[in-house]
């Protein structure tokens, strides 16, 4: 790895803004050039950081000296400044999802391959190390047979947001709790199981009163024959689970805490029976630099990005199942 720094600019200066500038500003190996925020009543605050604030994104992409955009804008904002970043000649990371249809995701992979910039994705969790090696255990055939797997991603960090927030709405962040962390749990399915051919989800508003509703909950199905239930919940205590049940072994990864909370215990479990059950236990990582530092290697060091145009455009054919499946209330083919 070269230790040359990559000159990035983020884009949006919200909840999650904040946490990759705060990632971002004293890494060694980032140049973090500016933070671009319409609401001017915020540039206070990125001041404070010791950060530049900049009015809008056309200005950042005018800085020559910038090779890439980091983008924390809404979601329904996505496919437009991705496509302005790949016009642009920069490369781009794009926090989830990285867009509401499937078309538009398709859009901004080719546009980035047509302009031969790298493509970022904001999902972490492929970083966590428990997480790495149940993919390696996965690739061995440990488990045996694939049966089932049960993931779930709750949190109520956001419960107190205006019901004016972009969050709160169906428009910009639907099926609840989905493009919030959700997509993270897709995401992490594809890639352990390929390609999803059905799905059936269901959303409620259980104490929020949410125009998106407060929880989702998603079965699906995949090609290879295993299946999946998901849940995201976004108004109950921190919760994070991936359990995969095997016909030899089943495996169950719980965190302790949010991949922006440092502190507390991954643990896995791994139980083939009551006499063969073996419990480890991991150190919290910084899974969102990671993916950063990843994103910084592909550009810099030619090193493969880890997340392929099928997995990425797939992620979000699998979410525009999940919203019209939530709306109809029936099951979708994909």
């Amino acid at each position: 790895m070269s230790d040359q720094k990559l000159p990035v600019i983020v884009v949006g200066f919200g909840w999650w803004g904040r946490h990759i500038a705060s990632r971002l500003k004293d890494h060694p190996r980032f140049e973090l050039r500016g933070v671009v925020e319409p609401a001017t009543e915020a540039h206070g605050e990125i001041r404070e950081m010791g950060l530049i604030p900049l009015p809008d994104l056309e200005t950042a992409l005018a800085d020559d000296a910038t090779q890439a955009i980091i983008l924390t804008s809404p979601n329904d904002q996505h496919d437009a400044h991705v496509a302005a970043c790949a016009a642009a000649g920069k490369h781009v990371f794009c926090e989830k999802p990285l867009s509401l249809t499937a078309e538009g995701a398709r859009g901004s992979v080719e546009a980035c391959r047509n302009a031969g910039v790298v493509l970022g994705v904001g999902h972490e969790r492929r970083f966590e190390t428990a997480i790495q090696q149940l993919r390696k255990m996965l690739d061995a055939q440990e488990l045996g047979t694939i049966m089932h797997a049960e993931l779930s991603f709750s949190h109520n960090k956001l419960k107190d947001l205006p019901p004016t927030s972009w969050r709160t709405s169906k428009a910009h962040a639907p099926a609840a709790g989905m493009t919030q962390m959700g997509i993270h749990l897709t995401d992490l399915l594809i890639w352990f199981f390929g390609r999803v051919k059905r799905v059936h989800a269901i959303t409620a508003d259980r104490s929020l009163g949410w125009e998106t509703g407060d929880m989702v909950t998603v079965h699906l199905a995949f090609e290879e024959g295993m299946t999946a239930s998901i849940q995201a919940i976004l108004n109950t205590p921190h919760n994070l689970r991936t359990a995969i049940f095997g016909s030899d072994m089943w495996v169950e990864i719980r965190n302790a805490t949010h991949p922006d909370t440092p502190g507390g215990l991954c643990t896995m479990e791994k139980y083939r029976s009551i006499d063969d059950t073996i419990i480890e236990e991991f150190d919290w990582t910084d899974s969102v630099t990671a993916n950063l530092e990843a994103f910084r290697e592909a550009i810099l060091d030619g090193t493969p990005y880890p997340y392929s145009d099928f997995e990425m455009t797939h992620n979000i054919e699998v979410l525009e199942a999940i919203i019209a499946s939530a709306e109809n209330g029936r099951a979708v083919e994909l």
